[in-house]
């Protein structure tokens, strides 16, 4: 299944993406989509209705975050080799985690506004995972039992707050408006290999981003269950969980960031496109 969520920030309702690209309204049976409602059980009734008895959602509407009342939004940070090259970092023995802001996230389809004295707007196209049940010390070999299910998220970066600022990851990442999120949340039954998604990424339609999923250093199932040991996952917590080459900060001879009014594009196989806009800073 394809879930969404549409309206207004704050005042989204639940819908379901049917097989003609069509929005259907799921509020009649959940309120939200949440962590409350994306458990095995819930996402079992919602397979089991008839897309075509729920009512069509006309027009053209705001595509909220595919995921709301997101608890903890985990990042794993150097998972592909070659980004790791690109930014002069050793690669992680183990998978390096950090945290951004949960009021970052955004729709995927929202500004991104520049932070004030922002000069290295970064980007970087991303596979989130979506937690469905509480994961505590769970084994690899079961660690995807607790996914709901996955989509894409742009990690938007300023690296001067990331990096030249006491290199404090977390602040140069939870900006708002920093972590879209969406279009859709595609749930496992439809995304059963996720080490095997082509993903990409595009600035006012330049290819800056072309990578595969199958490339990450540490596999989901081993990011679920590393994360797990160290915090209890419940349900609707978000993961990202790294990006491919590409970003601005490593392209040679000089890094390329984000310009005012530039657009960036991202999709990943199965997942659907993003898209947003760069805003001048509001302050």
């Amino acid at each position: 299944m394809k879930l969404l969520r549409i309206g207004a920030k704050g005042q989204e309702r639940p819908a379901l993406l049917d097989g003609e690209g069509r929005l259907r309204d799921l509020s009649a049976h959940i309120p939200d989509v949440t962590g409350a409602t994306i458990g095995p059980e819930s996402l079992a009734r919602l397979r089991a209705l008839d897309p075509a008895s729920l009512p069509v959602i006309e027009g053209e509407h705001r595509v909220g975050a595919c995921v709301g009342n997101v608890g903890k939004l985990i990042c794993t940070g150097l998972n592909y080799a070659d980004h790791a090259a690109e930014s002069n970092m050793p690669l992680p023995t183990e998978p390096l985690l950090f945290m951004k802001a949960t009021s970052a996230i955004c729709g995927p389809y929202d500004d991104v506004t520049r932070p004030p004295g922002a000069e290295k707007l970064d980007w970087e196209v991303e596979l989130a995972i979506v937690i469905g049940s509480r994961a505590k010390h769970v084994r690899e070999a079961d660690a995807l039992k607790h996914v709901a299910g996955y989509c894409v998220i742009n990690d938007v970066s300023e690296r001067t707050y990331q990096l030249d600022r006491g290199g404090q990851w977390m602040k140069g990442k939870s900006y708002d408006n920093f972590a879209p999120i969406g279009p859709w949340l595609v749930t496992t039954d439809e995304i059963t290999q996720p080490n095997e998604l082509d993903m990409w990424l595009k600035v006012d339609d330049v290819v800056r981003q072309n990578g595969n999923t199958r490339t990450m250093v540490f596999s989901v199932a081993k990011v679920v269950s590393y994360i797990s040991q160290f915090m209890t996952l419940e349900p609707g917590d978000v993961i990202a969980t790294g990006t491919p080459p590409g970003v601005g900060m490593g392209i040679k001879p000089e890094p390329v960031y984000l310009k005012d009014g530039q657009v960036m594009r991202a999709g990943i196989q199965g997942l659907g496109e993003q898209c947003q806009r760069v805003l001048p800073s509001q302050v």
